[in-house]
């Protein structure tokens, strides 16, 4: 049965995606993208908007009155609006309080207000923190090491007594590193794959012995989306993962094999994280994904990730978006 879904943070990297996926499903789609006075729409101005009922509507996940217009008259809300770049949280804390958490309580109001029937909100698997055992499932404990993962966790348990107060129908989607089309070039992936590009072969890293968990963009895509349209989500935490992890080391080779070129790895002091803040290990259980949405991974495992990375490589690696003084600069 086709609905009207209010996709906040469509113009974003996973967001565009959730769209593009929600239009070819034969969904109605309102999209809202933060505002910008040159009119532009982020990477909805990508997509072929012409494929289905999209409606862009622009404003700030922070302003209430804007939120309540958007949730009104739609069927359900996915929420993926939030500012997501951890190193920059350390530089600048407030704001991501005032994204992550605030915007996610005007979220929640909207809905409860206008009684929608169901609503996604789109958290991180950076909230496990290292991990203290896998594969992590959703029991695992949570452990903020960043000022990011730390608003995560608070707008997670806000959604959460939110469905357990006033019978909010959330759902609670996890995913793990989601990388893909359209990824910030700051990016662990997108970096190595623009350094080569670019025609470095000494690429620059930070840490190297971190295991990722890494999820290609239409998986993560097709899970939120079918987090949004099975009831069976409303209450639950749910990890989008691939039940696969792989080191950042491995991860540089693997990429270097796909592109066909030998690297060398220079370790970049910029690039590391402080010692405490550093998530060594993520490696997730995706069994109730599996059970609950009849979800699971069409990129999964090695061979998986290596040809998620091809389609990754071939997308960054076109003429424009190459950017020779992006690869070598760090950018939080």
């Amino acid at each position: 049965m086709t609905k009207r879904f209010l996709v906040t943070g469509a113009d974003g990297f996973i967001g565009s995606h959730v769209v593009e996926g929600l239009l070819a499903m034969g969904h109605s789609v309102r999209a809202m993208a933060l505002y910008d006075p040159r009119g532009r729409h982020g990477w909805l101005d990508d997509i072929d908007a012409c494929a289905g009922d999209i409606e862009t509507v622009s404003g700030d996940i922070r302003d209430r009155e804007t939120v309540f217009r958007a949730v009104e008259n739609c069927d359900a809300v996915l929420h993926l609006a939030a500012l997501v770049g951890i190193p920059y949280s350390y530089v600048a804390p407030e704001s991501y309080l005032d994204t992550n958490i605030q915007g996610t309580l005007n979220v929640l109001q909207a809905v409860r207000s206008h009684g929608t029937a169901q609503l996604v909100c789109t958290s991180t698997s950076e909230v496990y923190g290292t991990a203290q055992f896998v594969p992590i499932t959703e029991d695992h404990p949570l452990n903020a090491q960043s000022p990011y993962a730390a608003t995560k966790i608070a707008a997670d348990q806000l959604a959460l007594s939110y469905h357990r107060s006033f019978g909010t129908p959330v759902a609670i989607a996890r995913p793990f590193n989601t990388y893909g089309p359209r990824q910030s070039a700051r990016a662990v992936i997108p970096t190595i794959i623009n350094q080569i590009a670019s025609g470095a072969r000494s690429i620059k890293l930070g840490a190297l012995t971190p295991t990722r968990d890494f999820s290609f963009v239409k998986d993560t895509a097709r899970g939120l989306i079918a987090a949004a349209t099975n009831p069976r989500a409303i209450g639950e935490v749910i990890n989008l993962g691939s039940a696969f992890e792989i080191s950042i080391q491995d991860t540089a080779t693997l990429i270097a094999q796909v592109m066909g070129v030998t690297i060398k790895i220079l370790r970049d002091e910029k690039r590391i994280r402080p010692n405490a803040s550093e998530v060594e290990r993520l490696f997730a259980a995706n069994a109730k994904a599996k059970a609950l949405l009849d979800w699971e991974p069409k990129f999964g495992g090695h061979e998986g990730l290596a040809r998620g990375i091809e389609t990754t490589a071939a997308w960054f690696a076109e003429p424009d978006r190459v950017n020779s003084r992006a690869a070598q600069e760090y950018a939080i």
